[in-house]
């Protein structure tokens, strides 16, 4: 997370835009910077996005900091980085669709604890359900959004993940990290 904050940092000290592709190890609990939950005995990290829980251990997580002009707008932003993320994710065989906006269904504090818990409008969905998982934050003129593509495994170790899915299950195959990122670098140097 320390890495994610110093792109943006970055960015906002000399402008440019990254995406950052990594891996967790030890798998780890990240939670979103202005969630609280009780926390459990396992590795947790407080990320500078938003958002709710999510376990990261079989996925692949991403991060893009840039300039909100390159984008247009936030909403935009986060649009385009599913809709880029959803053609690497189809390049290898994925029904990758973004979700349709929601209607406002309480607020975010009264969701369960998990960020795999509902889709939110951009999001990634794969049969319906939730393959991927974002939340962003701006500072001044520029923003940092994270997200987590699940591999494998499930985010049982979070409340509430129900309406999650994995790379393995949508393909009935095992999906490396390397394969998806090498799909992520590939569309997102066409864009």
């Amino acid at each position: 997370m320390a890495a994610d904050e110093a792109l943006l940092d970055r960015v906002l000290r000399s402008g440019g835009a990254f995406l950052r592709l990594y891996r967790w190890d030890p798998p780890t609990l990240s939670i979103g910077r202005n969630q609280r939950i009780d926390v459990p005995a396992v590795p947790v990290v407080r990320r500078p996005t938003g958002g709710k829980a999510v376990w990261h251990e079989h996925e692949v997580t991403y991060a893009v900091a840039a300039p909100v002009a390159m984008f247009g707008s936030l909403r935009d932003a986060y649009c385009e980085i599913h809709t880029r993320l959803a053609k690497a994710l189809r390049s290898l065989g994925v029904d990758a669709t973004l979700a349709p906006p929601r209607s406002a269904q309480g607020r975010l504090s009264d969701s369960p604890t998990s960020c795999f818990a509902m889709p939110v409008g951009g999001e990634i969905l794969a049969g319906g359900r939730k393959l991927v998982g974002s939340a962003q934050v701006r500072r001044r003129d520029a923003f940092l959004q994270h997200g987590s593509i699940l591999l494998d495994g499930s985010q049982e170790a979070v409340a509430g993940a129900s309406a999650a899915t994995t790379l393995r299950a949508v393909l009935g195959r095992a999906v490396s990290f390397e394969e998806v990122t090498a799909a992520i670098i590939e569309k997102w140097e066409e864009e």
